[in-house]
């Protein structure tokens, strides 16, 4: 398990760049920046048991979630949830690249702790 914090530097190229990669580097959690160009999207799947988030820095296109699907817009300063279980995907409606950090987690069996003021 992991001991210290880590930072990790964000690359500006278009391609895919995994950031976390669960154990042994976590407990489970994954990251990773994607990139879509115009027109693009990132394919449906669902990342099972886990839930994910998704934090929008540049562009803006629909995120499809859930069976049936819906359609939910995204941009630039968004945070989208998926909770686990969610088939959803990612297509880039913009005239720009969409970019995205995305962070997929186990969902933990304990009680929700109550959040400080």
């Amino acid at each position: 398990m992991p001991t210290e914090p880590l930072v990790l530097k964000i690359n500006r190229t278009e391609e895919y760049q995994p950031l976390l990669e669960g154990r042994p580097a976590t407990r489970g959690m994954r990251s990773g920046r994607v990139f879509l160009k115009p027109g693009e999207s990132c394919g449906q799947h669902s990342t099972g048991a886990h839930e994910e988030q998704l934090v929008f820095m540049a562009g803006r296109g629909t995120a499809y979630c859930g069976d049936p699907a819906q359609g939910l817009e995204v941009a630039e300063g968004s945070i989208l949830y998926i909770p686990p279980h969610t088939p959803h995907d990612i297509h880039n409606t913009g005239p720009e690249p969409l970019v995205y950090i995305y962070c997929v987690a186990p969902v933990a069996d304990a009680p929700a702790e109550t959040p400080a003021p």
